[in-house]
C-alpha cells in the first residue's frame, strides 16, 4: 500500500516508492529501495525534499494517507483549473498587462508536425554550435539566436502541441541541448496564455532558450552521470544558473528578463530553490514562468539516469508540488497552455478503449481529439480511430490516464505524429 508521509516521519527500513518533488531536487538516480543507509536518510532530509510516498507492504509502515485518496484530490483540483479561478488579490498575483498581439492562424496538428519536425534539427544544431563555443571560451551573443527564436514561436502559435510534444521526444543524449529548444517553445505557449505582448513574450522565448547556458561548463562526466549524484557533484550542477548569468553578462548582449530567468529558473515560491532561496514575492514573474516550463520538459523527458514520465502523470504531479513549487496562477495558464491531458499522453476511454491524445481542444482541456487504438478488454490492437471528444454528441469520455509500460505498447508517440 503506497502512502505519501512528511521526511520527518521518514526511518530506516522503510520501502520508498517516490520522492513528491522534482527529481532535480535530489541526489539520487533511483527512487524504489528500502531505506537502510543512514547517509541516504541524511542527504534525504538536507535536499530540501518535503513529502515521500513509501510502499508499506514492502517495508516499515507509518500511519498516513493513502495513494488513492491524495490522487484524487489533485485530480480534482486539475479538472477544477478548467472553471475561471477567483481573482487572486494585487499582492499575490503576478501584474500582466495584455496588450495587442500578432496572430497567426491556428493550423491542425498534421500540417505542423512535419514543419516542427525541421524546426526541431535545425534548433538542436544551433544550440549544440552555442554550447561547443561557450566550452571554447567564447562570447555569448544572445541576438544571434533571434532568428531561431523567431522560428519556434512561430511554430508555437501555428498549433503548440506539434514542436512542444516532438522536442519532447529528445534521446538521453541529446538532453542538454533540445532540453533548451523545449523550454523555449513551452514559454511562447505559456506566455501566450498570460496574454504577455510581443516584446515579452519574444524575451520569455530567448529566456527559454538560454536559460541553462551554464551547464555547457559543467563537467562533463557530472552532467551525463547515469547514477546517483555525489553531494559534491549535486553541488556542482546547482552552479549552473550563477554560471549561466555570468557568461550572459559578459556577453552584454542578452536583456534583463533573459538574465533574471538564467539566474532564478530553480527558484521556488516556498524560499527552498537555489540559488538565492527567493521566495513568492522576490521572484519575478518570467522566472516563475520558466520555473514551470523547465521542471514540465524535464520530468517528461528521457535522462541519462531515468526514463521520462507520460505527460498527463507529469501534469499531476506538478499539480502535487505546486503548492510550494510554483506560483498558483503562472502553473495554472500552463495547464491551459498545453492541456491536462498534453498531447501524447496515454488515457482509457469510457468504451474501455485506449487512445493517445492528438490535440487539444479550444472548447476543453477534459475533451480533446484522441486516436483510440487498444482494446482494453481483449489486449489486441485496434485499427485507428480519431475521436473529437469536444465535438457534441460525442459519447466517449476520458476516464483515466494510463501507463504504456505497464500495457506492453512500445513507440505510443508514432501514433500521434503520423
Amino acid at each position: 500500500m503506497l502512502k505519501k508521509i512528511a521526511v520527518g516521519q521518514l526511518k530506516l527500513g522503510m520501502h520508498i516508492h517516490e520522492f513528491c518533488g522534482s527529481w532535480m531536487d535530489h541526489p539520487f538516480w533511483r527512487t524504489k529501495f528500502i531505506l537502510k543507509d543512514p547517509e541516504d536518510l541524511r542527504q534525504i532530509r538536507a535536499c530540501g525534499v518535503k513529502e515521500i510516498w513509501i510502499d508499506a507492504q514492502k517495508g516499515i509502515d507509518v500511519a498516513g494517507p493513502g495513494k488513492q485518496e491524495a490522487e484524487a484530490q489533485i485530480d480534482t483540483a486539475l479538472q477544477q483549473i478548467e472553471e475561471p479561478p477567483p481573482q487572486p488579490s494585487a499582492a499575490q498575483s503576478p501584474k500582466v498587462q495584455p496588450t495587442s498581439r500578432k496572430e497567426v492562424p491556428r493550423v491542425p496538428i498534421a500540417e505542423e508536425v512535419q514543419r516542427a519536425a525541421k524546426i526541431c534539427a535545425k534548433s538542436k544544431d544551433a544550440v549544440v554550435s552555442m554550447f561547443n563555443e561557450v566550452r571554447m571560451g567564447k562570447a555569448v551573443d544572445a541576438a544571434a539566436v533571434n532568428e531561431l527564436v523567431d522560428e519556434i514561436s512561430s511554430s508555437v502559435m501555428r498549433n503548440p502541441g506539434a514542436l512542444i510534444s516532438l522536442a519532447r521526444l529528445k534521446t538521453a543524449d541529446d538532453y542538454t541541448y533540445m532540453h533548451s529548444v523545449a523550454v523555449c517553445a513551452l514559454m511562447v505557449a505559456l506566455s501566450r496564455q498570460l496574454e504577455l505582448d510581443e516584446a515579452d513574450t519574444r524575451s520569455a522565448a530567448m529566456a527559454g532558450l538560454l536559460h541553462d547556458l551554464g551547464k555547457a561548463v559543467m563537467p562533463m562526466e557530472v552532467l551525463n552521470k547515469p547514477g546517483k549524484l555525489t553531494d559534491d557533484e549535486f553541488r556542482i550542477i546547482k552552479s549552473h544558473p550563477v554560471e549561466g548569468h555570468r557568461m550572459l553578462l559578459e556577453g552584454s548582449t542578452a536583456g534583463e528578463i533573459v538574465l533574471d530567468v538564467c539566474l532564478h529558473h530553480h527558484e521556488k515560491v516556498d524560499g527552498s530553490g537555489y540559488p538565492k532561496g527567493l521566495k513568492e514575492a522576490e521572484i519575478s514573474l518570467h522566472a516563475k514562468m520558466g520555473a514551470v516550463c523547465d521542471v514540465y520538459d524535464a520530468i517528461t523527458s528521457n535522462r541519462p539516469y531515468k526514463a521520462g514520465w507520460d505527460p498527463a502523470e507529469s501534469i499531476r504531479k506538478m499539480a502535487e508540488w505546486s503548492k510550494g513549487h510554483f506560483n498558483e496562477r503562472v502553473f495554472q495558464a500552463f495547464v491551459k497552455s498545453i492541456g491536462i491531458y498534453p498531447t501524447g499522453s496515454l488515457v482509457r476511454l469510457s468504451s474501455d478503449r485506449l487512445a493517445v491524445v492528438v490535440e487539444q481542444s479550444p472548447a476543453s482541456l477534459l475533451a480533446p481529439t484522441v486516436k483510440a487504438f487498444y482494446s482494453a478488454k481483449s489486449q489486441t490492437f485496434l485499427a485507428p480511430e480519431l475521436i473529437d471528444l469536444s465535438r457534441p454528441g460525442t459519447k466517449e469520455k476520458i476516464v483515466s490516464r494510463e501507463d504504456a509500460a505497464q500495457w506492453g505498447i512500445k513507440d505510443i508517440d508514432r501514433l500521434w505524429a503520423e
